[in-house]
């Protein structure tokens, strides 16, 4: 597979990943405590698909590194969050337990994305 397509895939399945992250902030209980919650893990779970669709039009190389690590850093933040959700033990495990699975493999491939720019940039 090359770059482009690539591209496509990660894209696609950032935005899924977004939806499975809203879906969930909608399915929390409502009360304050969790309205704190929900506001973050939405914007962060979120955050990272659209701000890899940036990367992928970025307008130079520092451009797209860069977006490539909010990305990361919104993938750990939304990882955070899952973790206090799942603690607090208010949502379907089994559910959580396949989003927790993805947040991590997609944190991993921008990880992966950024290892890899950081060395080209040596």
């Amino acid at each position: 597979m090359d770059n482009k397509e690539f591209g496509k895939q990660l894209e696609s399945r950032t935005k899924k990943f977004a939806i499975s992250i809203i879906k969930l902030s909608a399915s929390l209980p409502y009360t304050s405590e969790y309205k704190v919650i929900k506001n973050q893990i939405t914007k962060s779970g979120t955050s990272i698909g659209a701000n890899y669709r940036e990367a992928n039009r970025s307008r130079s190389k520092a451009d797209f590194i860069n977006r490539i690590r909010i990305c990361e850093s919104e993938a750990s933040e939304t990882i955070y969050w899952l973790e206090i959700i799942f603690e607090l033990n208010q949502v379907n495990f089994e559910k959580l337990k396949l989003i927790l699975k993805e947040s991590n493999e997609i944190l991993a491939i921008f990880t992966s994305i950024s290892m890899k720019l950081k060395f080209k940039q040596l």
